[in-house]
């Protein structure tokens, strides 16, 4: 595949997940319709990677990644550091995670999600994937860890599904790392989140659905398919005054910069 083609990657989305498992060549076929060429869907529980990983390795342009959610921090514990390096190592796992803070539902303690958070970033400096990043509520916390881990040693990332400040933003690009933007850059009350999405490097930004979550204007209100990406990307697209080939061209080529192993995988 090249980086430079135009066609879009969904960044982040949950095959596995009710709404879209029970059709997965039908959605990742009107994702192709849709010029969505590559999809990367997120584990978020340990004992579900299997699974995710199978359906990665059934779709040629199907990636996955490795991680616990910090909801499932709580019903999952016990993480090592290997349990995540081993699963890296496996074909088409090109992404720790996700992983972070959310402290808006706080279905796991906040300090066994910090303890989970830290054990992530330690896997992707050690594997050099990057760690995707579930951060709600909880900016301080978590733009904290990122600082003090990357004082460790650096490793790369993104923020996903981007609803935060856009202090936290400039934090975070200081850091070196990217971010992703969902269908909810789309909605009528984001315009805080707009005003971050027009600012953020043409270099350091990546669109998602978070699939079967978060359908994008106009789609509200149906479950979310990878297919959707195209509403978004529109939508920024025009947000920053680009076309939407221009646009597309660009984070598809981020997407390829950051999850490096696409092309071995």
């Amino acid at each position: 595949m090249s980086a430079k083609a135009p066609f879009l990657v969904d960044s982040h989305c949950h095959l596995n997940y009710k709404g879209l498992k029970e059709d997965i060549p039908g959605v990742v076929a009107r994702a192709g319709e849709a010029k969505v060429d590559l999809m990367l869907s997120i584990n978020t529980k340990i004992s579900e990677f299997d699974e995710v990983h199978e359906i990665a390795k059934t779709f040629p342009n199907v990636f996955a990644s490795v991680g616990i959610h910090p909801h499932e921090v709580a019903n999952e514990p016990g993480l090592t550091l290997d349990d995540l390096l081993s699963r890296a190592e496996k074909q088409k796992v090109i992404g720790i995670g996700e992983t972070g803070l959310d402290y808006y539902y706080e279905h796991s303690p906040r300090e066994a999600q910090k303890a989970h958070f830290r054990t992530h970033i330690m896997a992707a400096r050690e594997s050099g994937l990057p760690v995707i990043i579930h951060a709600r509520d909880a900016d301080q916390d978590a733009g904290e860890i990122l600082a003090d881990e990357m004082g460790k040693g650096t490793f790369t990332g993104l923020l996903h599904c981007f609803t935060a400040s856009a202090e936290f933003a400039e934090h975070a690009l200081a850091l070196g790392l990217y971010i992703s933007f969902s269908g909810i850059v789309t909605f009528k009350s984001a315009s805080d989140l707009q005003t971050v999405a027009r600012s953020v490097p043409a270099d350091r930004i990546l669109v998602e659905t978070d699939a079967p979550y978060l359908a994008p204007v106009p789609m509200r209100g149906r479950v979310c398919e990878p297919a959707y990406t195209r509403y978004t990307a529109e939508y920024l697209a025009e947000l920053r005054g680009q076309s939407l080939d221009d646009f597309a061209a660009q984070t598809t080529e981020n997407f390829f910069r950051l999850f490096s192993k696409v092309a071995s995988a």
